[in-house]
């Protein structure tokens, strides 16, 4: 949603994973955004300007001299006409001359050109990204505002493991997003709650619900690249925890959320409750697995800790979202909820949501409006979320 219309230089430099750069020109162009490829004469090596031109549905610059249409300038005509400048695969050689101001490529000369955020990801072997001049190189830009994604770590095409791997596409699909996404979360503090919670009958079973932390998971993300500091408390899910810069807690039970939530809620600005934690737990969890022997097995439960409710009376400046899931008379409940528990806003939604992709929300704010939003992706509506937040907390 927030690369697409936008303007991208990817520039390919010289490594082994430049064949990553065609998934990423791929990807780009899946979100609708207008491909500009750049490749440097070492990364003909490895790729094919063909292969690169064909997934960017652009054709491939490489000439420092060469001239664009309308006889520009091309390395000022593309620095100046972009939106964001993504190096990927980033060799040492590349952010050496980046930092140093080396122009003696197509490449290097529009990073230097440009006034748009420059994001690399770099690639190499991990004692050449361990190297002191290239950590000096690498701290240098980022001091500058220079922005990075990776590298990973892993195994490397040269045999050794370590720091140095390009970060995975997705990855660095998300950073392009994060760089162009307008800051209007930074200074805030956002804890985010995500997935289910499994309550203990024995060590091999356990109550739970069908959430797969997705719409956490997407708030969070959405979150940090609005330039906030962002807490994410998940219960157990299948999504791979997310990159960048966001301190990542895992919980279990209902028990280990609540503690996590009131550890992280005093320092929070902004609270977004989207998990779906168990109301009841058994009262007693079995040490050992319970043999299948009775015709019967009665299984007694008690009521878990309410942290939103602790939330909605601890409440002094921080503003809180709960969630609202309703299998009957939905927005009657969400606005009782609303009330019953001091929230700002309640995004009330279906148990069709619950392990899907996508999601079909009704937003009530404290002022008792209402937004009914169409089915969409969960990375959109945590973005719709987001606007609704902040546009409250600058009303």
């Amino acid at each position: 949603m927030i690369i697409r219309d936008k303007k991208i230089v990817l520039g390919v430099t010289g490594a082994i994973s430049a064949y990553k750069a065609l998934e990423l020109a791929r990807l780009l162009v899946k979100a609708e955004a207008t491909v500009l490829p750049v490749m440097t004469r070492s990364a003909h090596e490895f790729i094919s300007p063909l292969s690169l031109s064909t997934l960017a549905k652009n054709p491939v610059s490489t000439g420092l001299f060469e001239l664009t249409e309308g006889s520009k300038i091309s390395h000022i005509d593309l620095a100046q006409g972009a939106d964001l400048i993504i190096v990927a695969p980033a060799t040492a050689n590349v952010l050496g001359k980046a930092s140093t101001g080396v122009c003696d490529d197509l490449l290097t000369t529009i990073i230097a050109a440009a006034t748009v955020p420059v994001l690399f990801a770099p690639s190499m072997n991990c004692h050449m990204w361990e190297n002191p001049v290239v950590r000096s190189n690498v701290a240098k830009l980022k001091s500058l505002g220079y922005l990075f994604a990776g590298p990973a770590e892993g195994e490397l095409a040269c045999g050794y493991e370590g720091l140095g791997r390009l970060a995975p596409v997705e990855d660095i699909m998300e950073a392009a997003e994060e760089a162009l996404r307008r800051k209007d979360l930074k200074g805030e503090k956002v804890l985010v709650t995500a997935g289910p919670t499994r309550e203990a009958i024995d060590p091999v079973r356990y109550v739970s619900n069908a959430s797969s932390g997705r719409m956490g998971y997407a708030l969070a993300k959405a979150a940090r690249r609005r330039g906030a500091e962002v807490v994410l408390i998940s219960g157990p899910s299948h999504l791979p925890r997310p990159s960048g810069n966001i301190t990542f807690v895992r919980v279990e039970s209902a028990q280990e959320m609540y503690d996590a939530c009131v550890t992280y809620y005093p320092q929070s600005t902004i609270v977004v409750m989207s998990a779906a934690v168990a109301d009841y737990r058994p009262v007693k969890s079995y040490p050992a697995k319970v043999k299948k022997e009775a015709e019967m097995l009665t299984v007694e439960l008690e009521r878990t800790q309410d942290v939103l409710k602790y939330m909605g009376k601890k409440k002094k400046d921080q503003f809180l979202v709960g969630f609202a899931l309703e299998t009957e008379n939905l927005e009657e409940n969400a606005r009782k909820k609303l009330k019953e528990k001091n929230l700002d806003l309640v995004v009330a939604n279906s148990p069709a949501g619950l392990d899907s992709e996508l999601n079909q929300v009704t937003i009530i704010n404290r002022e008792n409006e209402t937004e009914v939003l169409p089915a969409l992706p969960k990375d959109e509506i945590a973005e719709r979320i987001l606007d609704t937040v902040v546009n409250m907390k600058s009303a």
